[in-house]
């Protein structure tokens, strides 16, 4: 009967040896495994606009400009700059631009980045424009083209 305990001792001893040394080659393999993967880098949509998708009208006793971006920054209590596809639209006439600055108290807006005018019978590209007088007037600044239709 001492010689099965003794047997079965060793038996025991060996099965654990042989789960240990497994379990830690285990271990060490996903260790390595983890070490070789790179990692790409990760885009974070996070940018430093105040407002994300800005949306302003100007209003006037005839008509409505309604001004759209992808994200604006306040410049100072009444001053928005507004970035990234900005958009005026009204029932006559679209703007589109990348760079604005919309002034909310007195409901003037202006470019200096290539700026293109779409209305019914024109188009117009130029390098910047200037809304004033509650939307009624609008210059364009720079080398300007014209398209009459």
């Amino acid at each position: 009967m001492n010689s099965f305990l003794y047997i079965n001792r060793k038996l025991i001893v060996l099965i654990g040896t042989l789960l240990l040394l497994s379990f830690i080659i285990f271990i060490l393999y996903k260790q390595f495994n983890l070490s070789n993967i790179n990692f790409e880098y990760i885009k974070n949509d996070f940018s430093d606009a105040d407002i994300s998708k800005p949306k302003f009208a100007i209003n006037n006793e005839t008509k409505k400009i309604y001004i759209s971006a992808g994200e604006g920054n306040f410049l100072n209590k009444d001053e928005v700059l507004l970035r990234n596809n900005v958009k005026f639209k009204s029932s006559d006439f679209s703007i589109e631009t990348d760079k604005v600055i919309f002034n909310r108290n007195k409901q003037t807006a202006q470019s200096k980045t290539k700026s293109l005018f779409k209305s019914k019978n024109a188009v117009i590209f130029s390098n910047g424009f200037d809304i004033h007088d509650n939307g009624n007037k609008i210059i364009f600044y720079g080398n300007s083209n014209i398209i009459l239709k």
